[in-house]
C-alpha cells in the first residue's frame, strides 16, 4: 500500500514538474544545492575545532573587522538578531568573543574577538580554502572566474528585483 502512494506521489511531482520549473532547470534551486553540500562538507571540517557552521559566518566577519556592533554582525550575516544573539552567547561561552558596551553609545554592544577567537583564523582559513579548492575541483582558473563573475551578475540582477525594506 505505501509502495502505490510513494508511486502516486512521485508521479504527481512528476506531471506537475513537467509543466513547471523542473528542479534540474531551476537556476535557484541548483544554487541552494550547491551551496547546501558546500555547507555541509565545511561544516564536517570545521566542527571538529568546535566551531559550528552558525558561529562561522559571524567569525568570517569579526576576523574581516572586529568589533562590530550585533545589528551590523547581523546585517553582514544576514541572520535576524535574535539569532545573531544566540550565536554570539555560544561564542561567547566557547570563549571564542566578549561583549562590550560601546562607549560612545551604552545602547550598543560591541564584539571583539578573544585571543582563541582569533587564533582559529589560522586554523580555519586554510580549512576554508581546502573546501573551495575542493568545490571548484576540474575547473580551470578563467572558469572559476567566469563562475564567480556570473554569480556576481545573478546577484546585481535579483537585488535590483528585490523591493527596499521599509522601516516604520
Amino acid at each position: 500500500m505505501k509502495v502505490d502512494a510513494a508511486r502516486s506521489a512521485y508521479l504527481d511531482i512528476q506531471a506537475r514538474e513537467h509543466v513547471s520549473l523542473p528542479f534540474a532547470e531551476s537556476l535557484g534551486y541548483q544554487v541552494r544545492l550547491t551551496h547546501r553540500l558546500i555547507q555541509k562538507y565545511l561544516q564536517q571540517r570545521i566542527e571538529p575545532h568546535g566551531v559550528t557552521l552558525g558561529m562561522w559566518y559571524f567569525l568570517r566577519a569579526l576576523w574581516n573587522e572586529d568589533g562590530l556592533t550585533q545589528k551590523e554582525l547581523s546585517l553582514i550575516v544576514g541572520t535576524m538578531e535574535p539569532t545573531t544573539l544566540s550565536a554570539i552567547k555560544a561564542m561567547e561561552q566557547g570563549g571564542l568573543v566578549k561583549r562590550s558596551r560601546n562607549s560612545d553609545d551604552k545602547r550598543k554592544i560591541n564584539i571583539f574577538l578573544t585571543a582563541r577567537g582569533q587564533q582559529l583564523k589560522d586554523e580555519l582559513m586554510p580549512i576554508a580554502k581546502e573546501v573551495v579548492d575542493a568545490a571548484a575541483s576540474g575547473f580551470t582558473q578563467r572558469e572559476v572566474q567566469m563562475l564567480m563573475q556570473f554569480l556576481g551578475a545573478i546577484q546585481i540582477n535579483m537585488a535590483t528585483k528585490i523591493q527596499p525594506d521599509t522601516e516604520a
